[in-house]
């Protein structure tokens, strides 16, 4: 039941202490601040990162070739070690049920393009149609490489949107247009985008990996070995997985190529699923750090409201006593001091509540800093956090109100 009287106490009492007051309740919408805007960059990280992640599909495995470091079995160190189609087949044939996509690359050598007799300057590159799903690629126009143009050793290439603004801006689309790459004719087949950030990522034309070893004496040579693994549902099952099949294919590798095992610069293995599971528990422990400092900052805001409420229950001594003497019973005191502090903490803590999330609301999807991006906090959470801070305020406040409803009435009458 609304008691206006009581609510003019309330108000008289904030009146009289203003600066108490208002000292108060900056530490308590302080705490909550702190805390939204805290959580708010920890979410931002974590949508930053996985951002960062978002270039190449986040279960691929790279690997690529290097040179020996070691000797082994009478060969000398520094030999280059060559990857060939016997390593992609093998992968094929024998750990088929580990991997979900695999692809490679042939840089054929020394190109020269050329589209209506202008020349270009873009990477080429011989691969397979598995290589759209490793690298988070998407169709803009036509299609991608397929099987069939591997068997057939076609003449097609895929380029990219950047391509396709930068050269092929006079028609209407660049499927069917052809390119001269080093004197081949290669017709347009499709039109790809990265779903990655950077542009350098589109500065690259694809080739079926046949055509590209027929064509330019690449022979059986390939470059690099590249793979999609499932994801298992779980992030750390899932780097078991990869840990397993990158040491799988690589008792292979050093086997056949004959690198000792304790050689570490012969081939390098990019695990992407590893690396982001290093990040993401990093910011896991972020953002426990930041919930413990925002809780920190709002248990002090709170031992705040439980001293001022000790204040006014010494200051109010006599006054208690009166309303004693004349009837007053225990539960209305208790109710008296526990209103206030729970308004001076509901007020202060929707304060915080407000500004933090305004500003985020705000200034989040402007902010642009490197593996952070779009801080933000889920409403029902930040709401969550004010009405536990609330009852934290009513706690806070009951046990000098429970005091006051059992100073004896001689003595609160007595005190000066």
């Amino acid at each position: 039941m609304f008691d206006l009287e009581r609510w003019q106490e309330i108000f008289d009492t904030i009146r009289k202490n203003r600066l108490r007051t208002f000292l108060t309740g900056v530490s308590v919408s302080s705490g909550i601040f702190i805390l939204v805007i805290l959580l708010g960059f920890g979410n931002g990280m974590r949508n930053g990162i996985a951002e960062e992640f978002k270039g190449d599909a986040a279960t691929s495995i790279w690997v690529w070739p290097g040179r020996t470091s070691l000797a082994h079995n009478g060969l000398n160190p520094n030999r280059r070690i060559q990857f060939r189609n016997a390593d992609l087949n093998y992968v094929h044939e024998n750990l088929d049920d580990d991997f979900d996509r695999a692809s490679t690359f042939f840089f054929p050598p020394n190109t020269q393009l050329l589209y209506k007799n202008d020349p270009i300057v873009y990477e080429v590159i011989g691969t397979t149609g598995d290589l759209q799903d490793i690298e988070n690629e998407f169709m803009s126009e036509g299609r991608y490489l397929n099987q069939k143009d591997l068997d057939s050793f076609a003449k097609v290439a895929i380029v990219s949107n950047k391509i396709k603004r930068e050269i092929f801006s006079e028609v209407e689309t660049p499927i069917g247009q052809q390119i001269s790459i080093s004197g081949v004719m290669f017709t347009v087949v499709g039109v790809y985008g990265e779903r990655g950030t950077s542009e350098s990522e589109e500065e690259r034309i694809f080739i079926p990996l046949s055509t590209a070893q027929l064509a330019y004496n690449g022979g059986d040579r390939i470059r690099n070995l590249t793979f999609l693994l499932p994801d298992k549902g779980n992030l750390d099952e899932t780097v078991a997985a990869s840990k397993s099949f990158i040491a799988n294919l690589k008792d292979y590798l050093y086997q056949v190529h004959e690198i000792s095992p304790d050689d570490e610069r012969a081939i390098y293995f990019g695990n992407d699923i590893e690396q982001a599971s290093r990040y993401y528990s990093l910011m896991d422990n972020i953002k426990l750090f930041f919930w413990f400092v925002g809780i920190c900052t709002i248990i002090a805001g709170v031992v705040g409201v439980s001293n001022i409420m000790l204040i006014v229950v010494k200051e109010r001594t006599r006054e208690i006593g009166i309303r004693k003497a004349m009837g007053a019973r225990p539960i209305s005191i208790v109710g008296m001091i526990l209103q206030e502090a729970i308004f001076v903490t509901a007020i202060s803590g929707f304060t915080g509540f407000i500004l933090s999330m305004g500003l985020l609301e705000f200034l989040g999807p402007q902010i642009e800093i490197d593996y952070v991006k779009n801080p933000s906090v889920d409403f029902t959470l930040a709401l969550t956090m004010v009405s536990v801070l609330i009852l934290a305020g009513a706690l806070a406040g009951f046990f000098p109100a429970w005091r006051a409803a059992h100073i004896h009435t001689i003595d609160a009458l007595r005190d000066e």
